[in-house]
């Protein structure tokens, strides 16, 4: 599958000047500070360990509420697997969120009704989406029978993953070399190369991929932040840091909530020496991204228009996601009206999603449906 592209370089060493053309239409700067602010050279010294300031900052400012309201309580399954559980409180709540965000199961003929002679992209998340949430993220397997299903609709169908992890560690987990895979919330995309003519590049795996990188100036500061947070955080029992190439993850799941203003407060007192970086929350997860106008939702829109299915009417685009993340990619198929958005979710969460799925087991109910319904379609056809 040949990712096409209008933009000169696989690689973007200078975002503006390259993406202004862009079909997107985004603005001719993805940098905010680009033009004020002195580029980064990489020579910062590393901050050293310090004391944290005043706790009421993290409070003042809405991080710690925002660390609690996207992490909802879990029961444990066995040592290493835990879900999302609704109390019975919350059931009723529930049944109603479902009404605006239905089944995507009990609502699949409606979706292929829909989908019906149509050229279908699938977008997939990949923790809690393709894997179940679990204590360590290293071990966040998804099962033979999944990496079966997503196989199965690539296929027939575009197929991406877009992850906050790192992209190595994505299609080092899936590996399927099939898909496309945009690593780091969409700021490192890689697809499979067929056109011979285009400039390419190899990953660490050895397979030629077209990558796409917007903000790969910032990986020197990345690394410096990673580095400090590391540092800064190692004293905080069960916070664990990981370093996705384009933003740095702080991860709370193991950290005592009485701790969790602690850790809040330790990263909210580094990115002070950072302007040009930000702060995103995730299931049970800080997350340090560069201020550019890029996420899982630009990643959808760049992948579509890579493929060619940008300007195309007969384009139905179904992004599957659990995270606050993921909203970003929802709310894009909907202002487009070309597209679904599906929410992984046991709990009524606020959601720009169009319907809902329950758990990892579902999400593989529906690929294989897809799939089903697809090869029913090309008999019928035939």
């Amino acid at each position: 599958m040949e990712l096409k592209t209008n933009h000169a370089t696989p690689v973007l060493t200078d975002p503006a000047s390259t993406i202004s053309k862009s079909r997107l239409g985004i603005h001719s700067s993805l940098l905010p500070y680009s033009q004020q602010a002195t580029p980064f050279s990489g020579k910062y010294i590393t901050i050293p360990r310090k004391k944290p300031g005043k706790l009421d900052d993290v409070r003042s400012n809405g991080w710690l509420d925002a660390m609690k309201s996207s992490s909802p309580p879990r029961k444990k399954l066995n040592n290493d697997f835990a879900v999302e559980v609704a109390s019975d409180d919350n059931d009723n709540a529930y049944l109603c969120w479902m009404l605006k965000h239905p089944s995507a199961l009990n609502f699949f003929e409606r979706i292929t009704n829909f989908a019906r002679n149509k050229k279908i992209a699938v977008f997939l998340d990949y923790d809690g989406t393709l894997s179940p949430i679990v204590d360590d993220p290293d071990r966040a397997l998804m099962s033979d029978d999944m990496r079966e299903a997503v196989r199965n609709v690539a296929k027939y169908f575009p197929t991406a993953i877009i992850s906050g992890r790192n992209r190595d560690k994505v299609y080092e987990l899936v590996g399927l070399t099939e898909l496309y895979y945009a690593g780091s919330h969409g700021m490192d995309i890689m697809g499979p190369v067929t056109n011979t003519n285009s400039l390419n590049s190899t990953d660490q795996q050895g397979k030629e991929v077209k990558l796409f990188q917007p903000a790969k100036e910032f990986l020197p500061m990345i690394d410096e932040v990673f580095r400090t947070l590391v540092e800064n955080t190692k004293g905080i029992k069960g916070a664990k840091v990981e370093n996705h190439k384009f933003c740095a993850s702080v991860h709370y799941r193991n950290v005592d909530e009485k701790n969790w203003s602690i850790i809040g407060q330790r990263v909210h007192d580094i990115l002070k020496d950072y302007p040009r970086l930000r702060l995103t929350h995730g299931r049970k997860v800080l997350e340090v991204r560069p201020v550019i106008d890029w996420n899982k939702g630009k990643a959808v829109e760049f992948l579509l228009e890579s493929l060619g299915l940008t300007s195309r009417d007969d384009v139905l685009s179904i992004y599957i996601g659990d995270d606050t993340t993921d909203e970003d990619a929802f709310k894009v198929l909907k202002k487009r009206n070309q597209g679904y958005g599906i929410l992984v979710s046991p709990t009524p969460k606020e959601t720009s999603a169009f319907y809902s799925l329950r758990e990892p087991a579902e999400v593989m109910e529906f690929l294989k449906a897809l799939v089903s319904w697809k090869e029913q379609e090309e008999l019928n056809r035939a």
